[in-house]
């Protein structure tokens, strides 16, 4: 048998008010001044002020970057990483969603490691650790907060780009769902989806492991019975807790067994079209895993069942089946567009979408191998 091997971060809190705690771990670790990475909104709402509030009752000093786009880019870093050494921080903090964790750790592996975030596309390019990061979550869906995986813009090209390294796994994660409470519904529904895609393509990835399959169907368990709640109330802290451990655990899944081509079209979409992630994720799952079922139908019978399904006296064939069409009605419950062409995703753009995307595809673990056909097709049919 191969070797796996199980990648975390060492510390994990989780839980109403434990950003308190968070705060008193940092001081722990001697850690004197902060750059926090966060985009305009989440400053707007308070949230950025509150950290750098908390942090000062601790006596460490933060500076704020609050430039980051909701996909990432490589000028993005290029400005944190700037910030960071005029200001002399010896520690990253990200606030947000996927996108300050991601532009945060891109700017702590260059701080380490010099050169370019380009430079680092690939596997474990990178030498050295990155600088110390913190990892503050404020959605319940990437969880970028807590995974070795870095999605870039390259806007120079038009295409995201994959940093899969080890060095840019954050040292402590916090999920707070007091952050989560003003999460608006449309971004409450696009984080939820993207984390039951994370879920289920680690469940039918051919690197899932018995650790990865335990963590991915409980993620899928707690998506369909929270995620329509944290939709419709924002402030129901049961469901936003609920909706914190699932992605935390479909985190822990694909950070481990990898993700499909799923994720390869939809980084697609949005470093060409700039959409949201979430949101390509939710309207391209039903119709990959449709094209999965030829091959994994048994186990995607296991995840309609895990979404509440009853699949009593069907075939593995039928229950996969039910499982795409839970998929597709929880969807369209939490609000997301049945389609990618009224976001502005083109036919003519197809091939080279399609072409990127079984690029990008190269090291992932989809249970079966499209053609560049089949990835055109998928695509149209997304649309």
């Amino acid at each position: 048998m191969a070797t796996s091997t199980f990648f975390i971060p060492s510390v994990n809190l989780m839980g109403a008010g434990c950003l308190r705690d968070a705060v008193k771990a940092i001081q722990s670790h001697g850690w004197r001044k902060a750059l926090i990475v966060t985009d305009l909104p989440l400053v707007r709402a308070g949230l950025a002020g509150q950290v750098v509030e908390r942090l000062g009752e601790q006596g460490i000093s933060a500076v704020v970057f609050d430039g980051v786009k909701p996909n990432p880019n490589v000028a993005n870093v290029e400005a944190g990483l700037a910030l960071l050494r005029a200001e002399g921080c010896d520690f990253v903090i990200s606030l947000g969603g996927g996108s300050p964790h991601d532009c945060a750790k891109g700017i702590a592996l260059v701080a380490a490691n010099g050169g370019s975030i380009a430079d680092y596309e690939g596997l474990d390019r990178s030498a050295r650790p990155q600088l110390p990061l913190v990892a503050i979550n404020t959605t319940a869906g990437t969880a970028s907060e807590m995974t070795r995986f870095c999605i870039i813009t390259d806007e120079t090209r038009h295409v995201k780009m994959a940093i899969v390294d080890r060095n840019v796994t954050p040292v402590l994660s916090v999920n707070d769902p007091e952050m989560m409470a003003g999460m608006p519904p449309a971004l409450t529904a696009a984080t939820g989806m993207d984390a039951l895609t994370h879920a289920v393509e680690a469940y039918v990835s051919t690197a899932a492991t018995p650790i990865t399959d335990a963590c991915a169907l409980q993620a899928v368990t707690l998506v369909s019975r929270h995620l329509r709640a944290a939709v419709a109330d924002g402030r129901d802290m049961a469901a936003r807790e609920q909706m914190a451990y699932a992605e935390l655990l479909a985190g822990m899944a694909f950070n481990n067994a990898s993700l499909g081509y799923v994720h390869a079209m939809a980084h697609q979409l949005g470093g060409f079209y700039d959409l949201p992630h979430g949101v390509c994720n939710a309207i391209l799952l039903p119709h990959v895993q449709a094209f999965n079922a030829s091959v994994a139908a048994a186990r995607l019978g296991d995840v309609a069942r895990a979404m509440g399904v009853h699949t009593a006296g069907l075939d593995d064939a039928a229950a996969a089946q039910a499982c795409v069409q839970a998929i597709r009605r929880l969807s369209k419950d939490v609000g997301i567009p049945a389609g990618v062409g009224p976001l502005g995703a083109k036919e003519e753009d197809i091939p080279t979408l399609a072409a990127n995307a079984m690029k990008d595809a190269c090291g992932l673990t989809n249970p079966r191998t499209p053609s560049f056909e089949e990835v055109c097709a998928l695509f149209r049919a997304a649309l």
